[in-house]
């Protein structure tokens, strides 16, 4: 019986250790990359505002290529809606365009049904440094409810990696 309390023990001290670390933890991320890509700012943002472009370079939308997909509204405009459906990699979600400043920034929310619900929001922004040189500036961020806080940095983490593959698919697409 004392073994059985010292384990029964021990578990509990484990999950208060993984409570007060979530306590202590940053309660949502703001995952920033960028790329320079060798083509006008404004070749590149008319590329971007279309978010039916992003089957082509976003690997999130690339994960699950039968999933069923909805459109509301005319592309690359403020109100566009881009639902998805699919498998239990892809998930299910929407992104709607919530802003535009035409050439430089374009806002957009993502809300999560599946197989989290959650809510992020995605900007891309776009920078002349040359008539043929832009770059491209892309943020992604979201909170995180307690205790699952506890994943930013992992979050953050795999963002950064997906985000930076997607950046150079883009690239590449856009170079070429």
């Amino acid at each position: 019986m004392n073994i059985f309390i010292t384990i029964l023990l021990l578990l509990a001290g484990i999950v208060a250790l993984f409570l007060f670390v979530a306590l202590l933890s940053k309660k949502g991320y703001d995952v920033q990359r960028d790329i320079i890509m060798n083509v006008p700012v404004q070749e590149v943002f008319n590329y971007l505002r279309h978010l039916k472009n992003q089957d082509h370079f976003n690997i999130w939308v690339m994960a699950d290529p039968t999933a069923k997909k909805e459109f509301t509204g005319e592309d690359g405009t403020k109100g566009f809606l881009y639902a998805w459906n699919g498998s239990k990699k892809a998930g299910e979600g929407e992104q709607e365009i919530k802003n535009i400043t035409d050439g430089q920034i374009i806002e957009t929310e993502i809300r999560f049904v599946r197989p989290l619900a959650a809510i992020a929001f995605a900007n891309y922004k776009t920078e002349a440094l040359s008539e043929n040189q832009t770059k491209i500036t892309w943020n992604n961020a979201s909170a995180m409810k307690y205790p699952l806080n506890i994943m930013v940095p992992m979050v953050e983490r795999m963002l950064a990696k997906d985000m930076d593959t997607s950046l150079a698919n883009l690239k590449k697409i856009l170079e070429n």
